[in-house]
């Protein structure tokens, strides 16, 4: 027999040929009501709530996988802000080495949370969407079956009540009709098991996925958060170095000051010299001041070197003999009344910064 193409014959096309036709005849039979027509309104349900459920899948999928394509471009937005400040960053400032560190463990973290949505949720939503193409070609098998039916059940009727009856033909056509009936059948019941099922295993596929994301969600945020106030202490400790620097400049000039005051004056040398007012403070200045501060919660002090206070003191803030005795969020400093009675620091002590604001 004469090949048509890879594994299809002459005469297996004009099998395929003819079967179309036969369903092309019987549907329009059907919709012009001259055939009554195979239904199952449950089998139906089903299909709709197989169509609704690979919809709203693919939907998902389309989503998240547009928002791992903007995680990957916070990541490179990310990766370029910290880079130009890891490039800027002087080295004799503040925390160099651990600015470069922190740049290197925010990528990472960026690359892991990207791969960690990937692998889990995006992986676990391809492979529940990879089976409905699989059952949509079997639904649409199972119309043509059940289409290959109704045509051979009215075929055989038809032979049954017509005035001449050819036997022959006849149970050729009840065979026929037996088998068009086996096949459809067992398409059906396979589909009715299996469609259900898939319904129902809907509600473990956006758990698992949703859970997923939320899981590593609450991981990414946390650990970055961590970065971020570890990147705020950085900027911290910068500033006040800063404002170290500039304090330091500032107490030179104002003993030079104070030094020329003294030599232009003499009558009054026997007196302490005076520096100009700053911050309301009045008189001198006591050594490494900073700026000042009001205090505006009460603190009670738990330790020997910490400072009392009352809401609405005022308190002088000094600078750390040795800064790496600071410790974040603390500061040195002495009650305004007692320098302004005293002119000594021996009271000084340390207290939380934000149990004040700056004046």
């Amino acid at each position: 027999m004469a090949e048509i193409g890879k594994g299809v014959t002459a005469g297996k096309l004009a099998i395929n040929v003819q079967k179309r036709l036969t369903r092309a005849q019987e549907k329009v039979l059907q919709k012009l009501g001259k055939a009554d027509e195979t239904r199952d309104a449950a089998f139906e349900e089903m299909v709709a709530n197989f169509n609704k459920q690979m919809t709203e899948g693919t939907k998902l999928q389309k989503d998240l996988k547009a928002y791992l394509v903007a995680v990957k471009t916070m990541h490179d937005a990310s990766r370029r802000l910290q880079d130009c400040l890891a490039d800027m960053y002087e080295p004799e400032w503040f925390g160099k080495e651990e600015m470069d560190s922190l740049t290197e463990d925010t990528d990472t973290l960026w690359l892991e949370y990207h791969q960690n949505l990937t692998d889990k949720s995006l992986t676990t939503l391809d492979s529940y969407l990879a089976q409905f193409p699989d059952i949509k070609a079997r639904i649409a098998k199972r119309d043509r079956k059940m289409v290959d039916f109704d045509s051979a059940r009215h075929h055989f009727s038809s032979l049954q009540k017509g005035k001449k009856k050819d036997e022959a033909k006849i149970a050729k056509a009840e065979e026929e009709l037996g088998r068009a009936q086996k096949i459809f059948e067992e398409l059906n019941v396979e589909l009715q098991d299996e469609l259900p099922t898939l319904w129902d295993n809907r509600v473990g596929v956006y758990v698992n996925t949703f859970q997923s994301m939320a899981r590593h969600q609450e991981k990414f945020h946390g650990e970055m958060s961590k970065l971020s106030q570890n990147l705020n202490d950085i900027m911290t400790k910068l500033e006040e170095q800063r404002e170290l620097k500039k304090g330091g400049t500032a107490a030179a000039k104002t003993e030079d000051g104070a030094k020329s005051e003294e030599a232009n004056h003499s009558e009054s040398a026997s007196s302490p010299p005076k520096s100009a007012v700053t911050n309301g403070s009045d008189g001198e200045l006591p050594p490494g001041f900073l700026y000042k501060v009001k205090a505006i919660h009460d603190y009670a002090a738990t330790d020997g070197d910490e400072l009392e206070l009352k809401t609405g003191d005022s308190v002088l803030v000094l600078a750390f003999d040795n800064p790496d005795e600071q410790d974040d969020g603390w500061l040195l400093g002495v009650q305004e009344s007692h320098w302004v009675e005293n002119k000594n620091i021996s009271a000084k002590g340390v207290f939380p910064e934000n149990f004040t604001q700056k004046v």
